[in-house]
């Protein structure tokens, strides 16, 4: 390319040369002149030219270089940092742990293997000595029988202290107060939620608890009244909580009661329609017996909280066997268990090694969560076993909300709340 413009340089000095000597009867010696200062002129002009693209690609080349050593800086810089992760690791430890799981596995396979060779024996025995038994018999039919394990009976349930035409009365007169109880992180014991929990103003001035006034059989539409009346509570708590700077994760209670009634659920989907800021900041706590007992419908209902933000906390955890995934497709946030029989029994909530079962739930972002805390013994086992979430009266009783963060006093607490306040 460089040649062929030299030779349009060299055409060009030749033709100016010409024109010199027969257009402007130049000399020869003046023409030759002037061909030659055009040449060195065209070819000191083209030399710039291609010296200033060879800068600018090499300028180019120097940036790209520049940024490569960037990108390699930076991977050097996450390399040694999972190195020093590595080197940071005692994996002695969980070795250790592993073994002995296995050491113990290994034991429990051959006392097994112990019991059905002496249950073989047994049976054996048992064909020789009888001698009018079929020879030709199906394996099936002489195994030793195994036993089912026995059905879950549930724990019967006490009748409330109070009775339903008394909690009427009390609701009527707008004697139902919702307190909050802290659930806390470890070790800070920082709060990071609160449990909305409905109480009874008795006429001496005394609080009544939930157990001492919430209808076990029958009287759905209190369950409900009570029910709804926390949500808007808990809208009020959160709504102002965020507003002052300081928003705060709520768990308000929910039952089968208002799951399974078309109104209840309508206008409790209309509340979080209405309220999509601070859904994410509202939990739904279900026991998880009415979690597991519940209809299509139902199960219908709790898809669609989960989408408009809302979550659900399931409480009274009878056992930790369950599809985790598939809790926390549908919205669920925590499962609770009773800290005193889980670490007195882990065994019965599940098969993980205790200290392992909250890391593996939390693969999921659903958290496990210790209720019923009554010493500092178990919140150091606790702690010990990274389960940080913790609740009970030892850690906070339930108290009274802020003035500033309830309802207005003046109006009851049963009354729904106006379209411009949702």
């Amino acid at each position: 390319m460089q040649a062929l413009v030299y030779s349009f340089i060299a055409l060009s000095a030749a033709g100016m040369g010409a024109l010199a000597y027969f257009g402007l009867t130049f000399t020869p010696a003046n023409a030759i002149l002037v061909a030659v200062v055009f040449a060195c002129t065209c070819v000191v002009l083209m030399e710039r030219v291609l010296r200033q693209r060879a800068e600018n690609r090499l300028e180019r080349a120097i940036e790209d270089l520049s940024r490569l050593l960037a990108t390699d800086a930076q991977a050097g810089a996450v390399l040694g940092q999972r190195i020093n992760a590595i080197a940071d690791l005692n994996p002695g430890q969980r070795l250790e742990t592993v073994e002995a799981d296995i050491s113990v596995l290994g034991t429990v396979i051959r006392q097994v293997a112990e019991a059905v060779a002496e249950v073989e024996d047994k049976v054996a025995k048992a064909g020789t000595n009888r001698p009018d038994r079929p020879q030709s018999v199906d394996n099936r039919m002489i195994a030793a029988p195994i036993d089912e394990p026995p059905a879950r009976v549930p724990m019967p349930e006490t009748e409330p202290v109070i009775p339903i035409e008394v909690l009427r009365q009390a609701i009527d007169e707008n004697r139902l107060v919702h307190h909050i109880q802290p659930v806390v992180r470890l070790p800070q014991r920082r709060a990071v939620g609160y449990d909305l929990v409905p109480r009874l103003m008795l006429e001496d001035g005394e609080l009544a608890e939930s157990q001492d006034f919430m209808p076990r059989r029958g009287g759905k539409d209190i369950v409900r009244l009570i029910e709804g009346t926390g949500l808007i509570e808990a809208v009020a708590i959160a709504r102002r909580s965020r507003t002052s700077g300081q928003p705060a994760m709520l768990h308000i209670p929910l039952s089968r009661a208002t799951l399974g009634d078309e109104a209840a659920t309508e206008q409790l989907l209309a509340t979080l329609d209405a309220n999509r800021a601070i859904a994410g900041a509202l939990t739904f706590l279900m026991r998880d017996a009415d979690w597991q007992e519940m209809t299509t419908r139902e199960r219908a209902v709790v898809e669609q909280v989960a989408r408009k933000g809302a979550g659900f906390s399931l409480a009274r955890m009878r056992s930790l066997r369950v599809d985790v995934a598939d809790l926390a497709a549908l919205g669920v946030r925590s499962l609770r268990v009773d800290a005193s029989r889980f670490l007195e029994a882990p065994e019965k909530f599940t098969d993980f090694h205790i200290s392992d079962i909250a890391n593996y739930m939390a693969r999921f972002e659903v958290s496990l969560l210790a209720t019923g805390i009554a010493s500092e013994r178990q919140i150091v086992e606790l702690l010990d076993n990274d389960i940080v979430l913790v609740q009970g009266d030892y850690i906070a009783a339930p108290g009274a909300v802020r003035s500033d963060l309830v309802l207005d006093a003046a109006r009851p607490a049963t009354q729904p709340l106006r379209r411009a306040e949702l």
